[in-house]
């Protein structure tokens, strides 16, 4: 294979502002042939915008012109479109969360196996520049015992696209921006197994006539999805993790926060410090530089391309990305109970 023949199934935001121009920074060894969307108008546009060649309403009828897609659509259209491609001999990059919920995950990660086809989830935080650096960082944290994890935005629920649509998405905060923060920091300890886990969410604010929001608006009647979350999981090594993330905190700022607390040491991704014990004193320690590439997607369209070449291994397995969903749909019943 010369090139890897790219697709897109959907082409809204997160394909035009992220996906497609990171695939393009790789045009030696990749090419996007093909887009697909349910609006081919918009399709037609993007194709034109970024010199596309092929341009379909029906996503499976790009499966003849491609090797590989990148599936950039709601949620709920994950699972089905993936497990389409996988069985068409396509190799699939899926926007995260994996799916709508674990058993869709699950059916997922089969249709992988049985067709012997790369199956990645775009959990872009472990590309970031400290996400990486962090991790090779661990062996002097040690064993990790706590690890806390806060997505927190002030005010700003998204007021544009399908976001707080519960049939589209599963959910709110948690299914689309803290488990971002969650998947990284599981990644980071090691990816232990969760054996527990207690969980209640909130949508107060936002069904708050009136409420005060910094990402446009939304109907606060028809408001159905989480803007506030917290957890609690255990794993079976010991270890625990707190979680909390919120569209709608009152808080002073925003907020991303990943620490992890361990036998050895400690340390914080963002910004990244290492704490540790030395000589009688208590250290802490920053980078003066760190290397990488700036933009995370930039890295992440590099890892699928190589893994679909058989260059090298995903950084994001399915099999951890599924963990995640089997994580959220727990938070999601746990609350509900």
């Amino acid at each position: 294979m010369s090139k890897l023949r790219i697709g897109f199934i959907g082409v809204g935001g997160i394909a035009q502002g992220r996906h497609i121009p990171a695939f393009q920074t790789f045009s030696d060894d990749c090419e996007i042939t093909a887009v697909s969307d349910v609006n081919k108008d918009r399709a037609q546009e993007v194709a034109d915008k970024f010199t596309i060649k092929h341009v379909f309403a029906e996503y499976k009828d790009m499966f003849q012109h491609v090797d590989a897609v990148c599936i950039c659509t709601p949620n709920k259209f994950h699972a089905e479109m993936t497990i389409a491609a996988l069985e068409a001999g396509v190799h699939v990059l899926c926007e995260k969360p994996m799916a709508l919920s674990a058993e869709e995950c699950e059916k997922m990660l089969d249709a992988s196996k049985e067709t012997n086809k790369v199956l990645a989830i775009a959990y872009h935080y472990r590309f970031m520049k400290n996400a990486q650096a962090a991790k090779k960082m661990m062996q002097e944290v040690g064993t990790p015992l706590v690890t806390r994890v806060q997505a927190l935005r002030r005010r700003k629920v998204p007021g544009w696209g399908v976001f707080t649509n519960k049939t589209l998405q599963g959910g709110g905060s948690l299914i689309d921006y803290g488990c971002h923060l969650l998947d990284l920091a599981i990644w980071l300890m090691g990816s232990p197994k969760h054996i527990d886990v207690h969980g209640s969410t909130y949508n107060v604010l936002s069904k708050t006539p009136n409420s005060v929001n910094q990402w446009g608006s939304f109907d606060h009647e028809t408001f159905d999805v989480d803007d506030h979350v917290t957890a609690y999981i255990k794993f079976e090594n010991g270890a625990s993790l707190l979680l909390e993330t919120s569209w709608a905190a009152n808080i002073l700022d925003d907020q991303e926060h990943v620490s992890i607390s361990g036998v050895e040491g400690g340390l914080s991704v963002f910004p990244l410090e290492l704490y540790s014990t030395k000589n009688g004193m208590l250290m802490n320690s920053q980078a003066a530089w760190i290397p990488g590439e700036e933009n995370p997607g930039v890295e992440q369209a590099k890892n699928f391309i190589d893994t679909c070449l058989g260059k090298t291994e995903l950084v994001v397995k399915p099999e951890e990305a599924l963990q995640v969903s089997q994580i959220i749909d727990r938070i999601y019943q746990s609350a509900d109970k």
